[in-house]
């Protein structure tokens, strides 16, 4: 089982590597003027991403995937290094509030940012 908890906790990384860097990522190429940054697919699974979470914090929902590693480990645990490495990362001790709060405020950066600098039209077949 530690197996699976370590593999959902690498998928939990790269969700969060993937709405905080894809923001950046996006901001760099609207300045650069990269076009693969418009992709509609990418930046509506980006903003996607931000919103589910907002969503789940706004209501009070736990994170499904921490909730499926703590199920999976039985008890929250840092054994590995990997593992207390990306807890370390993932996880902070702060209010809830503040999570919700910081959410909010990023779904809302990554919801201007798409009208700002919106995705590029999808082609028509």
């Amino acid at each position: 089982m530690r197996l699976f908890a370590n593999a959902v906790l690498v998928v939990h990384a790269a969700f969060v590597i993937f709405v905080v860097a894809g923001l950046i990522v996006i901001w760099i190429g609207a300045w650069r003027n990269w076009m693969w940054v418009r992709h509609f697919g990418f930046r509506v699974a980006h903003l996607c991403a931000i919103g589910f979470v907002a969503l789940e914090a706004a209501i009070g929902m736990a994170c499904p995937l921490t909730v499926i590693e703590d199920r999976l480990r039985g008890a929250p645990s840092e054994s590995g290094f990997l593992e207390r490495w990306l807890h370390r990362i993932l996880y902070w001790d702060l209010p809830a509030w503040t999570f919700t709060v910081a959410y909010l405020a990023f779904a809302a950066a990554v919801a201007l940012t798409f009208l700002w600098f919106p995705p590029r039209p999808r082609r028509a077949r």
